[in-house]
């Protein structure tokens, strides 16, 4: 089987949420034959939107701002409505992260703002697929999720540091992985479909 294609189409104002994807970056390509480009949503090529409409998955990436995704995003999110009407992305994978200054920071919102352009595009969405981490008197905040999201990978970095904590960039690599195991796995079962 051939090598399989992710594109992590993201944006970062300060650049926490680059940090994040890179992590994303690591863990796709830490499952061999996975190829990974990254893309900066606000300032996308013709030869970028080419290698989106190629790719097996998309993985979506913004910060938090004012309860979901950064203005640069939703521009992005407007301009694949080209892509909305000819059904280019239908079926691929799909999967999201974010990050924002507080615990909640009305992450959430900004990744089911995220499930929804996939859903819109008829893609597939990836979860998390993660147990929350510390929740219990015995857990710790070094524990992968320790946010507790289902739907993506959500992080905090202070608003007064670069640094974004490590579990989150732990959780963040999980994602990736998770993606390019269930891309290679949806890969797989379109190729067997069409014998």
């Amino acid at each position: 089987m051939s090598d399989i294609s992710i594109v992590i189409a993201s944006h970062s104002g300060y650049g926490h949420t680059a940090q994040l994807a890179t992590a994303v970056e690591d863990g796709a390509r830490s499952l061999t034959g996975t190829q990974v480009q990254r893309l900066d949503v606000a300032s996308l090529s013709d030869a970028d939107w080419d290698l989106m409409d190629a790719a097996d998955a998309i993985i979506f990436g913004t910060p938090t701002y004012m309860g979901t995704a950064s203005g640069a995003f939703h521009a992005f999110a407007e301009a694949t409505s080209k892509r909305w009407s000819t059904r280019a992305w239908s079926d691929k994978l799909a999967a999201g992260f974010t990050n924002s200054g507080s615990m909640s920071g009305d992450k959430m919102h900004t990744l089911q703002y995220l499930s929804l352009l996939a859903a819109q595009h008829g893609m597939l969405w990836v979860s998390l697929g993660l147990l929350p981490g510390w929740n219990t008197t015995t857990s710790s905040p070094q524990d992968d999720n320790r946010l507790g999201f289902y739907l993506g990978a959500g992080a905090q970095s202070f608003n007064d540091t670069p640094a974004v904590d490590g579990a989150d960039l732990n959780t963040a690599r999980h994602l990736g992985r998770r993606v390019a195991e269930q891309t290679r796995i949806h890969r797989a079962g379109l190729a067997t479909a069409a014998l």
